[in-house]
């Protein structure tokens, strides 16, 4: 007996021991690959379109984004609307594992995919998780925690008096089913190993309709808020995760990478502000950008900045400004650019200029000024695509809201703390995290 207490004891101490030391490792090193969609490594990928094809897919993409934004309801998760996700992330749910791929969404607020049985669910190519199956799953009892204080969850008195869930996004497309529990796992890519994070909430969504995209499953929200994917990393990470999206040049484009936890490292010239709560919608990264420069002009923003006044979205391609700030921005860069005007070959494109393929051609930087006094410059990645071999457009457009694209994120490493309520940017080569 004595020694069977031992043993027990042991392995506590011993569990205990690898507990501290996965926390420690997973606070410097603990990174997922994020998939771009147009990646040969996505299912949405088609080898028979052009590289230009697939901007004038992404534009069109984030345009139709955008336009649910300006939406009152409370009840709207985020801007996402799923068939325009631009980033994917694979993920296994239930033990044994079963694969899933979900749109990484900075908007949401939630972790869903479909499951079994299916009361009303769109064509999926992969298989749809069957709960049943698993040995980890569960479903939430009304009195949970977790249930009485999800903003979308509820308890449904029909069906055994379990938690359920629903969630709608701004083009109509919804998904409801259980709020659960179950094991999901993440392979680390620097050691290419899984990683097991149990007792995980997710939506598990027997009734999804709407616009969604049969190469993937659900949502991979990583909204600021207790039920996102880094919201529930928070006790083993701190509340900290970060991003770097590599630039989106002709040819294959390199991996990003999605990291949790602290990044262990003191970098030199990174600017941070305060990430800012809105009430209308909290899972959502906003900040206040005070001004926007080109050369020695410098355009302030205008209006109440208390709730933030644009957000951080990796979903969208392009960045919005409001009007008269994209108007000004316009007027600077027609000022400077010294290139030859052309009319947009794509919708929704303002602002084009002729260039030369192989000549070099100047495009000033523009200065992105945050509350707190951090300044980010934004390149000519950054502020212009390629859309033609010989024509440049402007990445900008005139909105209601004003959002920060992933093409105004490009080449920067963009850091969230949770925990202290900040965001940090930093100018870096994303491709030198391979």
């Amino acid at each position: 007996m004595t020694t069977l207490l031992r043993y027990s004891s042991f392995l506590i101490v011993l569990v205990f021991l690898q507990n501290i030391s996965f926390s420690k490792a997973l606070k410097s090193s603990f990174r997922v690959e994020m998939i771009h969609r147009d990646s040969p490594k996505s299912p949405f990928y088609r080898p028979t379109e052009t590289h230009f094809q697939r901007v004038e897919n992404a534009i069109l993409r984030s345009i139709h984004r955008a336009n649910y934004f300006n939406l009152d309801s409370n009840d709207v998760d985020g801007t996402v609307t799923p068939a325009s996700g631009e980033y994917l992330l694979n993920y296994s749910v239930g033990t044994p594992p079963v694969q899933i791929l979900g749109i990484v969404d900075t908007g949401s607020n939630l972790i869903w995919m479909q499951c079994q049985p299916c009361k009303d669910c769109y064509k999926q190519d992969k298989p749809i998780f069957d709960p049943s199956n698993s040995r980890t799953y569960s479903t939430m009892p009304c009195v949970a925690a977790e249930c009485l204080s999800g903003t979308h969850s509820f308890c449904n008195f029909n069906n055994r008096k379990h938690c359920a869930y629903e969630v709608s996004y701004g083009d109509g497309s919804s998904s409801e089913g259980d709020f659960s529990w179950e094991t999901i796992t993440l392979t680390s890519s620097l050691e290419d190993v899984p990683v097991a994070f149990p007792q995980t909430v997710i939506g598990c969504g027997h009734n999804n309709v709407g616009i969604f995209s049969k190469q993937s499953s659900g949502v991979v929200g990583l909204g600021n808020g207790p039920f996102s994917l880094p919201g529930q990393l928070k006790p083993k990470t701190g509340g900290a995760f970060s991003y770097c999206l590599t630039p989106l040049y002709e040819g294959d484009r390199k991996p990003s990478y999605l990291h949790f936890g602290d990044r262990g490292e003191v970098i030199e010239g990174a600017v941070s502000t305060p990430l800012i709560i809105n009430k209308v919608r909290p899972s959502m990264y906003f900040v206040v950008m005070e001004a926007i420069s080109v050369g020695s002009k410098r355009i302030e923003f205008p209006g109440n900045v208390e709730y933030g006044n644009i957000y951080i979205d990796s979903g969208a391609t392009m960045t919005y400004l409001p009007h008269e700030i994209y108007s000004s921005l316009e007027g600077e860069m027609v000022n400077t650019i010294k290139l030859p005007r052309t009319n947009s070959p794509l919708k929704g494109l303002k602002l084009c200029y002729e260039i030369t393929p192989g000549e070099e051609y100047h495009i000033p930087i523009v200065y992105a000024h945050f509350k707190g006094g951090g300044t980010v410059k934004l390149y000519n990645i950054n502020t212009f695509l390629k859309v033609r071999e010989t024509v440049i457009c402007l990445a900008f457009r005139a909105g209601f809201q004003a959002i920060l694209g992933n093409v105004a994120q490009q080449d920067i490493l963009v850091d969230y703390d949770t925990q202290q309520n900040t965001v940090t940017f930093l100018n870096t080569d994303c491709t030198s995290e391979l």
